[in-house]
């Protein structure tokens, strides 16, 4: 039997990976790590989302244990998408590493902006 990892984001967190484009200058110089770690704003690519704001669902009851009701919260989705490019605060970001792979992961809050890519007809 073999498991599976799977990154699971909880409420209204956001999980980017960092662009590497920002590790040059625009006259080709390359930025050391500390440099880029002092820079307030960053970009980067939304890997995964949280389930978003909670609010409790009103018909919620704990008194009645039979009932099937199978979840007391609801949620506010977020904002962001999968897929999303994003430019966020930097220094409100807590970076973790998963299967060597290196990762931001930030309250919506702090996401300024995002970059979202869509098919147009025409």
């Amino acid at each position: 039997m073999q498991f599976r990892k799977q990154m699971i984001v909880i409420g209204d967190r956001v999980l980017l990976q960092l662009d590497d484009g920002q590790d040059k200058t625009k006259s080709g110089l390359y930025l050391p790590a500390s440099v880029r770690e002092k820079e307030k704003v960053a970009m980067g690519r939304v890997v995964r989302v949280g389930p978003g704001y909670p609010i409790p669902n009103p018909n919620y009851t704990e008194d009645e244990p039979w009932s099937t009701q199978k979840d007391p919260m609801r949620y506010i989705p977020l904002q962001a998408k999968e897929g999303d490019y994003a430019i966020f605060l930097r220094e409100q970001g807590v970076e973790v590493e998963f299967e060597e792979i290196k990762y931001l992961i930030v309250p919506q809050s702090a996401v300024l902006m995002i970059v979202r890519e869509e098919l147009s007809e025409g």
